[in-house]
């Protein structure tokens, strides 16, 4: 068996940063290195108690160590964190997500526990050059400090993925939205996705330096507002696949779901679909984002999800492999943005020469095989649970 892909995941907890929680711990093609936390969907206190709370639903408590990262952008003042997608606690929606476990949250916020930066670097120099990645599915505020804090690392580190920015002008056929009549770009303002525009300069940081735009993945919204949790997929989160050919596929099962952690997961993805509904116009179900950067990291292994990184519509298809140059828009407030209209956090990109190296930003990928992976890691943690649950208590 070939070896798992070694992963350092830093997230904003966050109902879609549980899916990708779920399967960067649960996928047999990746090795979960450890996490850490950064401001963006709750505050940093709120996305490490959600962290800790994510992991001890999917029982992997005792498996993967949680450092807590920024409270703040690189160089920008702190943000009262938004309520009108995750809600009060960053994970709101559910009553099935247990509290963190109190020594877990002792050790991850000691004021002793290693800085998250420090065991990143150290976790990924424990890895063989040219095999770790790193999935941020936040604000990129931990991943820039720490290349900037470890700048060998840049060479050492097998990519980066990031779900975050955006490109519009019809990049993908997905849903954007519209804003005053004018087709949307961004999610959070007109022109910027939320983990982008929190910390410009940190995304800027990352997608501009030369090293590692070459072996940076972005999953911009163009990309996961394709990745819809509709009714069906939504069945099979909560029941598991459909019976085999000759069974009654389709037709509705009965009872609330499998299991507990599947009843949660789907409440969490419920949560913010009128959102995206009222929002965005998408009404098939609510797109999952984050997880689709832990995915990407399976790109040449024998688990690859095939995602697409070329245009459908130009003469060469896939033959011409695209990579993009990305500018981000670092001028202007959170508040220019939001009230007077500034592109600040906007994400420009520029399809480079054939042949050239740079950002990979996928334009499509194999949907019905991520949600199957999905389901495929909630049966693991099923299993997991349920051992767990068989423990002697002590």
């Amino acid at each position: 068996m070939p070896e798992p892909v070694p992963l350092w995941l830093d997230c904003d907890p966050g109902h879609d940063d549980a899916f990708a929680i779920l399967l960067a711990a649960y996928h047999p093609g990746i090795k979960l290195l450890g996490i850490s936390t950064v401001h963006g969907n709750a505050s940093l206190e709120k996305t490490t108690r959600n962290a800790l709370s994510v992991l001890a639903a999917i029982g992997k408590q005792d498996d993967v160590a949680v450092y807590p990262g920024a409270s703040h952008a690189l160089r920008r003042a702190p943000i009262h964190a938004p309520t009108d997608i995750h809600g009060e606690s960053g994970l709101d929606g559910t009553s099935l997500l247990p509290p963190p476990p109190p020594q877990k949250l002792a050790e991850a916020t000691s004021p002793q526990r290693e800085r998250a930066v420090d065991a990143m670097a150290a976790a990924l120099r424990a890895c063989a050059p040219g095999t770790a990645w790193i999935a941020a599915t936040g604000a990129v505020t931990n991943v820039a400090a720490l290349f900037m804090a470890h700048p060998d690392l840049k060479a050492r580190v097998k990519g980066v993925s990031i779900m975050g920015g955006s490109v519009g002008n019809g990049f993908t056929p997905a849903v954007m939205g519209v804003v005053d009549g004018v087709p949307r770009v961004g999610n959070y303002t007109q022109w910027a996705e939320f983990n982008v525009l929190i910390d410009p300069e940190a995304a800027a940081a990352v997608l501009s330096d030369p090293v590692l735009a070459a072996k940076t993945t972005l999953i911009p919204l163009d990309l996961t507002h394709l990745v819809l949790a509709t009714k069906e997929v939504q069945d099979m989160l909560l029941y598991g696949p459909p019976p085999a050919e000759g069974g009654k596929e389709g037709v509705p099962r009965e009872g609330r779901g499998k299991s507990d952690l599947r009843v949660m997961l789907v409440e969490l993805l419920n949560f913010f679909a009128t959102t995206y509904r009222d929002v965005f116009g998408i009404v098939e179900g609510p797109p999952l984002h984050d997880p689709l950067a832990v995915a990407a990291i399976l790109t040449g292994t024998e688990y690859e999800i095939p995602f697409y990184d070329y245009d459908p519509k130009s003469p060469e298809g896939p033959g011409r492999r695209e990579r993009f140059e990305v500018e981000v828009v670092t001028d202007g407030t959170l508040e220019d943005a939001k009230h007077r209209g500034a592109p600040t956090g906007r994400t420009v990109v520029k399809l480079l020469p054939p042949g050239s190296e740079g950002v990979r930003i996928p334009r499509g990928l194999d949907i019905p095989l991520f949600w199957k992976v999905i389901e495929e890691c909630c049966e693991r943690a099923d299993q997991a649970n349920k051992k767990i649950l068989a423990r002697p208590a002590n």
